[in-house]
């Protein structure tokens, strides 16, 4: 006796179905023992003590962008823009009229404008996306992130402690744990810094929420939701991996870009400035 095709079908799906059921259980195990096997502190919470590190185009450009070519000429594919699928979800950041034509005029003059070539801080979430390593310390009361760019810092604050009594180029910021996941609730920002090499900016209204959830013993999930009513029409959110160093002997090493600045930054105040 041969079943009805409708009835075939129907079986079909249901089986597809358990399938793709069971494999949706068995990634939610796999992940659950990953969060688990995670490297814990004395009181319980996840050990993020380490060196971690971004691999994304995102310091380049947040949104996807195809390649781009340098924009110093003589130095050709070295300098070039590699192309990304972009970090902000939706695929594009909300700007405001006015601010839309600003990120444009920033794109156009990023050489003179763009905070990274002068080695100012990277600010809030950049610091963690550029193309070197930071560490994270970790205690009950309090974390310490030591970035490898310039001299960047940040001590996060486990405990509440009011209002910034500055606004500052990395923020205020206060943390606390949701489950597993380390939240960052940054504020407090001057209007300096810049989030990539695109020309995508802020105001000293930026305010930061901050994600950190563990997925694996070697990488982390990181999430920054950004809000700036003077800049943004609503709030937007990136996402991406950070992946632990484990190289042999891994150490932070410090990028000290302030003195190979110095000529760029002052070198028309000296008697016989480099030729450039």
């Amino acid at each position: 006796m041969r079943a009805a095709p409708g009835r075939v079908v129907a079986v079909l799906l249901l089986g597809s179905a358990g399938v793709l059921a069971l494999a949706g259980g068995l990634v939610r195990a796999q992940v659950v023992a990953s969060q688990q096997s995670f490297p814990r502190t004395a009181d319980g919470k996840p050990d993020l003590s380490g060196i971690w590190q971004t691999i994304s185009t995102a310091n380049w450009d947040l949104e996807g962008h195809e390649a781009r070519p340098s924009p110093v000429l003589a130095l050709g594919a070295v300098g070039a823009v590699p192309p990304g699928l972009g970090v902000v979800e939706g695929g594009r950041i909300p700007y405001q009229g006015w601010a839309a034509a600003k990120r444009q005029e920033n794109a156009r003059n990023s050489l003179t404008l763009d905070p990274e070539v002068k080695c100012f801080l990277p600010g809030v979430p950049r610091a963690t996306y550029l193309p070197h390593p930071f560490q994270i310390f970790q205690s009950p009361g309090r974390l310490l992130i030591v970035y490898g760019y310039s001299y960047a810092r940040r001590e996060i604050n486990m405990v509440p402690r009011g209002k910034a009594p500055a606004d500052f180029w990395m923020g205020w910021s206060d943390g606390r744990w949701e489950g597993d996941t380390l939240v960052i609730d940054v504020t407090s920002f001057n209007d300096q810094s810049w989030f990539d090499r695109a020309g995508n900016f802020h105001s000293d209204q930026l305010h930061v929420i901050e994600r950190y959830t563990p997925v694996s013993p070697y990488h982390l999930a990181y999430e920054a939701t950004i809000e700036d009513p003077k800049v943004f029409t609503r709030s937007w959110k990136i996402s991406l991996p950070l992946y632990r160093v484990v190289d042999k002997n891994a150490q932070l090493l410090e990028f000290k870009c302030v003195e190979l600045t110095e000529e760029l930054l002052y070198g028309d105040l000296v008697k016989k400035p480099q030729a450039r």
